[in-house]
């Protein structure tokens, strides 16, 4: 039992430098890929559209409270007080519709980068199996990088097509 344990122990350092690591800035790399670009000109459309609603709707409502403030002084007590509720459903609508613009873009910007994500997973998955890595960690997340550590980030941007 004590030679297995003998033999284990001296085989360790050889188990453990056999171990290929590699690291990624997959950040970096997922600004480069081309399908980003696409993804931000659409989500600058959409975001384009939002706003231009929300700017139209916040000009009516701008020209109703002039109209109100102008003619404030000659109106009755009871239209006075339709006209305030008018005027505050219309702000409360504004707002409901640039809090739904906003969850709209996010799911949207979310729905269109998660095929790119998942593009760049799969291709650091494929590298790191062609090239024998036992792991590839991020290298954003890392706090120290040694000399004699692989960058795996042309590999992988080669596998994307990438230049």
């Amino acid at each position: 039992m004590k030679k297995l344990i003998i033999a284990v122990l001296l085989a360790l350092p050889i188990i453990a430098s056999a171990q290929k690591f590699g690291h990624i800035n997959t950040q970096e790399l997922f600004a480069e890929m081309p399908e980003v670009a696409q993804v931000k000109l659409k989500m600058d459309t959409i975001q384009s559209q939002y706003e231009n609603q929300l700017a139209s709707m916040n000009e009516e409502f701008q020209k109703k409270v002039q109209d109100y403030q102008t003619q404030e002084a000659t109106m009755a007590e009871a239209i006075k007080q339709i006209r305030q509720q008018e005027l505050q459903e219309m702000q409360q609508r504004i707002q409901l519709f640039y809090q739904t613009a906003e969850q709209d873009i996010q799911k949207k910007q979310q729905e269109l980068l998660t095929p790119v994500h998942e593009k760049m997973t799969k291709a650091i998955k494929t590298v790191g199996e062609r090239e024998g890595y036992t792991y590839i960690f991020d290298s954003a997340a890392m706090v120290h990088i040694g000399a004699d550590a692989v960058d795996a980030t042309p590999a992988v941007k080669k596998e994307l097509g990438i230049k």
